[in-house]
């Protein structure tokens, strides 16, 4: 399916999206799936997802900083900003879906802006304050983030590929059209979002506040949550599933045999075919 890109102009930001209709019949037109991309990289991640859940509306956003959307001038909150783009879009409840840094936001959104979540599927995170003990992740954050401070982009790259295959596999372990997608969404986030000062050195963009608390207040979440995870993913990412999924009142924890951190990417049939049953046995 070809969709385009449409864009909202707000008072803040300007988000680029796409919006696909559903293509079953209206009586049978379910709750929209909005899908949130992870961090560095954009709506692409979601090519798989597109056209495999005809009963809903489908909206994939690019968050600020990311794809084609604005960047940030202001502090801003990445959950806001999808409630944001729902109440443009007329829409008042949807089911959200993420994978890592879109698997905190949909949890931020169900935190903070309790009623507009019909449902939860998060995937390569917990909520949107991770804690990272694992040896492995630790290393790959720091050679990542020493990267970034000496604007080495191909290192960067290759770094945060690592992630893609996870602890348990060398790169020739994934399908390289997945590491060729991810690695360009990374590359182009940098082309258009980072900065660069006098000397070359990149100039860190304006994080976004962040929600705190969230793991503290999981048992408020009132809608089903199924934490769907690659199972060669960092025991870190695995594990904040798992407690996620322990911690509301209704919650599954699911892992996809042979992925790691883009499950959705690497075994979309398993994915897409693990949300539908999710969604279906939640009559959400």
């Amino acid at each position: 399916m070809i969709a385009t890109m449409q864009r909202r102009t707000l008072p803040e930001q300007t988000i680029a999206y796409l919006d696909i209709p559903a293509s079953a019949a209206p009586a049978r037109e379910g709750v929209p799936l909005v899908l949130l991309h992870g961090g560095a990289v954009d709506h692409r991640m979601w090519r798989p997802q597109v056209a495999s859940f005809p009963d809903r509306r489908v909206i994939v956003p690019d968050a600020r900083g990311h794809g084609e959307s604005s960047d940030a001038r202001s502090p801003y909150r990445l959950g806001d900003d999808v409630i944001a783009l729902l109440d443009a879009l007329g829409i008042e409840r949807a089911v959200l879906a993420g994978v890592s840094m879109g698997g905190g936001t949909a949890v931020d959104v169900a935190l903070e802006h309790p009623g507009r979540a019909s449902a939860l599927v998060v995937s390569g995170t917990g909520t949107s304050e991770p804690t990272f003990t694992d040896p492995w992740c630790l290393d790959v954050l720091r050679r990542w983030q020493a990267a970034e401070s000496s604007g080495d982009l191909e290192a960067w790259i290759s770094v945060f590929s690592e992630f893609t295959a996870g602890p348990r596999r060398e790169r020739g372990g994934v399908d390289p059209r997945v590491v060729e997608l991810v690695e360009t969404m990374a590359r182009d986030t940098v082309a258009k979002h980072l900065r660069l000062d006098a000397g070359g050195i990149p100039i860190a963009p304006m994080p976004f506040t962040p929600v705190t608390q969230t793991w503290e207040r999981l048992d408020r979440i009132d809608v089903p949550v199924l934490a769907l995870c690659g199972a060669v993913d960092g025991t870190d990412h695995r594990r904040m599933g798992k407690r996620l999924a322990a911690s509301v009142p209704d919650g599954k924890y699911e892992e996809i045999p042979g992925v790691a951190h883009y499950p959705n990417l690497e075994r979309p049939d398993l994915f897409d075919a693990s949300v539908a049953e999710f969604l279906a046995s939640r009559d959400v």
